[in-house]
């Protein structure tokens, strides 16, 4: 575990300009599901991601890892994964070494992932008396800031920036929803069609898309957004 550890933290030794361009970077889109909404209560139920690089999906580029939790609580509704099924996952400890050593120095992308990172960066403090120290992206926001430097303007407004509104309007079939892989994934097809309008009107650094680094507070509100 120890060297997977070591090796992040080599990695992510120096932080990433967000001014540098992210055409040839790899972002590592992810989510977590969990036990409830209370970072500082609730624990990580499981965790998936996938890398995108270049203007593709790497399918090969991916993980997905199941925690064991003590007992079910009210989202098993949402997620479906009860405490029997978690029986033989790996322990929170090995789980986040193993995902911090897929992440390495990608730049992690979610949707509303704001409640991810506070969530991964508690149990990492808890455990390993670390943060996550990547750039961050938020999918709403990244759509949001490049809609706003006149991308997507001869479409008209999605209808809302859920994660769902968007799948919709990127005509996204929102397979395995409310799954860690299936809404990593989902993400990762989102990210694409962002970064490609991007592209398109010469937004080509991280600060275009609102970056941010993960071991910082969140600087944007999502819950204000329309």
């Amino acid at each position: 575990m120890k060297p997977s550890l070591d090796r992040y933290r080599r990695m992510n030794r120096y932080p990433v300009n967000l001014e540098a361009n992210w055409e040839t970077s790899r972002f590592v889109c992810i989510d977590l599901e969990s036990t409830g909404f209370d970072p500082g209560r609730d624990r990580i139920v499981s965790l998936a991601g996938i890398g995108v690089r270049g203007g593709e999906i790497h399918l090969w580029d991916r993980i997905s890892e199941i925690l064991p939790v003590a007992y079910n609580t009210a989202s098993v509704t949402v997620h479906g994964i009860t405490r029997e099924e978690s029986a033989m996952g790996l322990d929170e400890p090995a789980a986040l070494a193993d995902f911090l050593d897929w992440i390495a120095d990608g730049v992690i992308v979610g949707h509303h992932i704001q409640h991810d990172i506070t969530l991964l960066n508690t149990a990492l403090r808890w455990h390993f008396s670390m943060e996550l120290c990547n750039p961050a992206l938020d999918t709403m926001e990244s759509f949001l800031a490049v809609s706003e430097a006149g991308g997507f303007s001869s479409r008209p407004e999605p209808r809302g920036y859920s994660l769902d509104a968007l799948c919709a309007y990127f005509d996204i079939v929102p397979h395995d929803r409310h799954t860690a892989w299936g809404d990593a994934f989902l993400a990762a097809q989102i990210q694409l069609r962002i970064l490609k309008e991007a592209g398109k009107i010469g937004q080509w650094n991280f600060n275009d898309l609102r970056a941010w680094r993960s071991n910082e507070p969140f600087p944007f509100n999502t819950g204000n957004k329309p």
